[in-house]
């Protein structure tokens, strides 16, 4: 079992990370503002289960081929690339809601949620973060490197989802009130797209180091 020492410096160190706003907090803040605070928590618990999945990598050893493969490394970052891109100019191009009062959602719960996860899995930078930071509070004496591991990545991910959480629910009451006039309602696709077309640039010029 990890010791409270350990648990609490990596809750405190996982905090202050997590509450800096970084890509995942874009990309729950862009969906909470235009689709609503419904929309940005499902993004972030697409992001958060992308996390369960990369502690799943870690655990087994995946990251590490990640790691050690330029071919497989650069595979994952063009591809998250694309896709970030691919659904950056789609929002570009969509058209503003013509009415107002219809108040309906550009993109569902459900939809944003699987393009999370998709966006997060596709990140090799996550893989690599993860390869990288949880075995530092790892400890043979305490019990299995497994059991720890994922205790680890589990805690990640459950904070990371509060952060969000809370990034979402700010942003959505702010993008209730932005939407209520005409003038936003004709930018916000061009806003959330601007934020994915970033990223997307953004991770296609990561290098592995």
């Amino acid at each position: 079992m990890i010791d409270h020492t350990t648990l609490l410096t990596y809750c405190a160190i996982v905090l202050g990370f997590v509450f800096i706003p970084g890509p995942a907090t874009l990309l729950t803040v862009a969906r909470a503002m235009t689709s609503g605070a419904k929309v940005g928590v499902a993004t972030g618990a697409g992001i958060t289960a992308g996390d369960i999945v990369h502690t799943f990598f870690a655990v087994v050893g995946i990251s590490a081929v990640i790691a050690t493969s330029a071919w497989l490394f650069g595979l994952l970052k063009y591809a998250g690339a694309a896709y970030l891109v691919y659904m950056g100019i789609k929002a570009i191009l969509a058209k503003a809601p013509a009415s107002i009062g219809h108040n309906r959602s550009p993109i569902t719960a459900k939809l944003a949620f699987r393009q999370a996860i998709v966006t997060e899995i596709l990140n090799p930078k996550t893989a690599l973060f993860f390869l990288a930071f949880l075995p530092q509070f790892v400890h043979p004496q305490n019990g299995a490197v497994f059991f720890q591991l994922t205790i680890l990545g589990v805690l990640f991910a459950t904070i990371g989802f509060i952060s969000t959480f809370v990034f979402a629910i700010t942003a959505g009451h702010l993008g209730q009130f932005l939407r209520r006039h005409p003038s936003v309602l004709r930018w916000q696709g061009k806003f959330v797209g601007g934020i994915y077309c970033a990223l997307g640039v953004r991770l296609a010029l990561q290098e592995r180091a």
